[in-house]
C-alpha cells in the first residue's frame, strides 16, 4: 500500500518484535532508518533484506522531501528509530508533517517505548502525565525548562544520557525541589534496573555510583500542599537577609525560593521592596 508506515522497534530485547512489525517491514518498498547500522543488525536477525536509507536530524529536511516524492509515484516506506517508537524526540516528526501536509496515508506499527514502560514501573501516578524527552545541555536552559514546569502537578518523564545524568538531577533537585523519582536504565535488557528514590538520594548514590547506560527519569508533580506557606514579602526579606549576610542576589533568591516554594527569579527581580509596600500588597 502507498503509504509510510512507523514501526516500533525493540529497545532492547529482539523478543518485543510483534509478527505485525516483521510483516511490515518486509512488505514495504523500502526502509528510512535513523541508523542504518543500528537497523541491520536487527533486519539481519529477522532476515529482512529490503533497501535501507538513512533519515536523520542532520539529512531530515532534503531527505524527506525524497521519502515523499518515492511514495507519490507509488513506494510505501517503513520508518525506524535505533530503539522504539519513532517520532518520539527524533525527526519522523517532520516527516509525518510532510506526508499530512501531501496527504499520504501514515500507519502506524505500535510496539516498545521507553518512556511509557518506566513511567508504568516507576510506582508514581500515571493517571496523568508530561513527557519532556530530553533536557537542553546548557544549564541556563535546563534551568529555565524545569522552571516553567515545576508547578505541575502531573508526573514528569524524562530521557537522559548517562554522562549528564548527575547534572540533570542535581538540578532538577535545586529547581523541583526533593521530590519522589524512578530511575530506569537498560530497560528489557540484560541489566535493566529501576531505582525508586528521592532526587537527594539520587543525586548523592550517582555522586557515588557512575551511571551506566540511557535512562529514563521519572518523577513526581507538584504536590497540592507544597504551595507556599509563608507570605511573598516575608520571602523577599528571607532573600534580602541572605544578601546582608554575604549572599551574592541570585544565590539568595535561589536558596530563599527553595525555602519558601516562590520562583527564584520572582524573588529576585522584586529586591529592595521591603518596607515600601504592605504584606497583602506583595502577596501574589
Amino acid at each position: 500500500m502507498q503509504a509510510l508506515y512507523l514501526v516500533a522497534t525493540p529497545i532492547g530485547n529482539l523478543g518485543d518484535m510483534s509478527q505485525r512489525a516483521i510483516d511490515t517491514l518486509c512488505g514495504v518498498d523500502f526502509i528510512a532508518a535513523e541508523d542504518t547500522r543500528v537497523s541491520a543488525k536487527l533486519l539481519n536477525h529477522y532476515h529482512i533484506k529490503k533497501p535501507v536509507l538513512s533519515y536523520h536530524e542532520h539529512n531530515a529536511q532534503g531527505r524527506g522531501e525524497e521519502i515523499v516524492s518515492r511514495i507519490l509515484m507509488g513506494e510505501s516506506c517503513a520508518v525506524v528509530t535505533d530503539a522504539g517508537t519513532p517520532c518520539i524526540s527524533d525527526p519522523g516528526e517532520e516527516l509525518v508533517k510532510l506526508c499530512a501536509k501531501n496527504k499520504i496515508p501514515v500507519i502506524v506499527i505500535p510496539g516498545p517505548n521507553a518512556a511509557i514502560s518506566a513511567l508504568a514501573a516507576s510506582g508514581l501516578p500515571s493517571g496523568r502525565f508530561s513527557f519532556e524527552g530530553f533536557l537542553s545541555v546548557k544549564k541556563t536552559s535546563r534551568i529555565a525548562r524545569l522552571n516553567e514546569i515545576r508547578d505541575d502537578a502531573r508526573t514528569l518523564v524524562f530521557y537522559e544520557a548517562p554522562h549528564k545524568l548527575l547534572r540533570t538531577l542535581c538540578d532538577m533537585r535545586e529547581v523541583l525541589g526533593d521530590r519522589r523519582v524512578s530511575l530506569a536504565r537498560e530497560l528489557t535488557k540484560i541489566h535493566e534496573e529501576i531505582i525508586r528514590t528521592t532526587l537527594s538520594e539520587a543525586a548523592a548514590y550517582y555522586e557515588e555510583n557512575t551511571p551506566r547506560g540511557e535512562f529514563v527519569i521519572v518523577v513526581e508533580g507538584k504536590k497540592p500542599e507544597d504551595k507556599p506557606r509563608i507570605s511573598f514579602l516575608e520571602a523577599v526579606k528571607m532573600m534580602e537577609s541572605l544578601i546582608e549576610n554575604g549572599e551574592k542576589p541570585a544565590a539568595a533568591a535561589r536558596l530563599a525560593a527553595r525555602e519558601t516554594g516562590y520562583k527564584k527569579n520572582e524573588l529576585y527581580n522584586r529586591r529592595h521592596i521591603t518596607g515600601t509596600k504592605s504584606d497583602s500588597e506583595n502577596k501574589i
